[in-house]
């Protein structure tokens, strides 16, 4: 298994802030049971040492010249002579007899010396020959207390050190195991982690580029796959996104074009016929003025779309009455309805409502709305406008009997861009603009069709409550006067 450690890297800061510690507590432990194998052998070797040994505690019960006889007895009896060597020490340090038979060579007795002070005393220490040996001397004192000798008996630690050795080893290999486990395990679990992030980070760069068709292979169920379906959703938003730019794009560019187009052809068409045919020109003047005023919606229309996305789309509100802007706004398609063979139909209130609004705001609004109703109802079709009054609200209804909106596109049409119907005239920000206005009048709008039947527009705004104003000053002076 391969893997590319970096700089801060996960790998990088798994190895020190996991991995590491991990070695230095197995190491740590390790050594700990060392420590503690050897010591419960030494411990163990002493115990038995001595518990062999302890029939020598009867010289403390000889004095004098039977000193030496009774410790010659007990060294050529000694049972345990395989195990152990036993030396008896006189009061003067000099070794009387031992249980081998053999005067050792001079050697320092360093058990023998603490012994002295503090009655037993064993450590490990080396002979003359360099063995490393066990060594555990007890003093002898007769019954008043005075020093007399002491017995000292020596082991060899060569098999307790093959035996120490082996469980060490035994040790060390486990901590090998672990640490190589922890290092496969981690490594495996990184790599889990990091090949997905990669693949994660390179697509994220395509699509970055622009490749908004670059996708991610979702292979796990995990957090890291819920991060590859968030990229994945991501990816295909903007594609739709950048597919609904570039339609929008090509609608602006061929909604500035063909008013361009008619401008320059009446334009020229007007100058060709100067003082030749003053009704050509007349007519040609006004097909100029009017696309001029088309290029002017649109422009303004752009704008708005603008403010809109900058947070700086506002409105000044005031008590107007909206249905007097309604009906402007329905005058200005009555004659285009009566060309497009449409019925162009509009339904007043007796009475006026008033609401706090932007009469420009609001009229951009309603010719919006009215104005789509008329480009997507064929000849034949109705446009019925409405209005009612109902419990603080007014209801303001624009239905049409036009192509209607594919179910799967109805609650995407207020979308900015977005066009269900391409092959119709128009840029697809007006009903995202509309939508806007009316959020800034604290209102509703909503959208509902059936494709082939007809779209209904309903917008619903809260009727005006003027605040108590203060008394008029001829209240007042009544008042003042009664």
């Amino acid at each position: 298994m391969q893997l590319e450690i970096k700089f801060k890297s996960i790998a990088a800061r798994w190895f020190f802030n996991i991995f590491l510690i991990v070695a230095i507590i197995v190491c740590t432990v390790i050594i700990a049971l060392s420590a503690l194998v050897s010591s419960l052998y030494t411990e163990r070797i002493t115990t038995l040492a001595n518990d062999l040994t302890y029939e020598f505690n009867s010289l403390s019960t000889v004095a004098g010249t039977n000193f030496k006889d009774t410790a010659v007895d007990l060294a050529e009896n000694f049972p345990h002579k395989t195990k152990l060597e036993v030396q008896v020490i006189d009061r003067d340090g000099s070794i009387i007899v031992t249980t081998t038979g053999f005067r050792p060579a001079e050697e320092k007795m360093p058990d023998y010396e603490r012994a002295k002070k503090s009655g037993y005393a064993s450590l490990k220490c080396k002979t003359a020959e360099g063995e490393r040996v066990l060594c555990g001397t007890t003093a002898l004192y007769d019954s008043s207390g005075r020093y007399i000798g002491a017995y000292r008996w020596i082991t060899s630690l060569k098999n307790t050190n093959k035996i120490i050795t082996w469980m060490v080893l035994s040790l060390v290999l486990a901590g090998l195991l672990i640490l190589a486990f922890c290092a496969f395990s981690g490594l495996f679990f990184i790599r889990s982690i990091v090949k997905p992030i990669r693949d994660v980070s390179n697509i994220a760069r395509k699509i970055a580029m622009g490749d908004f068709n670059s996708r991610i292979e979702i292979t796990k169920n995990d957090e890291i796959g819920e991060l590859c379906d968030t990229i994945n959703y991501m990816a295909s938003e903007l594609n739709q996104a950048e597919n609904l730019k570039n339609d929008f794009i090509s609608s602006v560019s061929h909604e500035l074009r063909t008013p361009l187009t008619a401008i320059r052809g009446w334009g020229e068409t007007a100058k060709m016929s100067l003082g030749t045919d003053e009704e050509l020109v007349k007519r040609g003047l006004d097909v100029v003025l009017s696309e001029a005023d088309r290029l002017s919606g649109l422009v303004e229309e752009l704008l708005d779309f603008s403010r809109m996305e900058t947070g700086r789309l506002s409105v000044a509100a005031q008590p107007l009455n909206v249905s007097q802007i309604l009906s402007e706004s329905v005058d200005m398609y009555i004659e285009l309805a009566r060309q497009q063979g449409l019925e162009l139909i509009y339904t007043r209130s007796a009475e006026d409502m008033i609401v706090s609004g932007d009469s420009n705001r609001l009229k951009q609004v309603f010719i919006n709305i009215i104005d789509n109703a008329v480009k997507y109802t064929e000849k034949g079709g109705q446009v019925l406008v409405d209005q009612t009054a109902e419990e603080g609200c007014v209801r303001i209804t624009v239905k049409d009997t036009g192509v209607g909106i594919p179910a799967q596109d109805i609650d995407r049409v207020k979308e900015k861009f977005y066009k269900a119907n391409k092959t119709v005239r128009g840029s697809g920000i007006g009903l995202a603009v509309a939508d806007e206005i009316i959020k800034q009048h604290n209102g509703l709008l909503f959208i509902e069709s059936d494709e082939g039947v007809g779209t209904t527009v309903t917008i619903v705004l809260s009727l005006y409550e003027p605040e108590e104003t203060e008394q008029t000053e001829a209240e007042q002076s009544e008042e003042k006067e009664n």
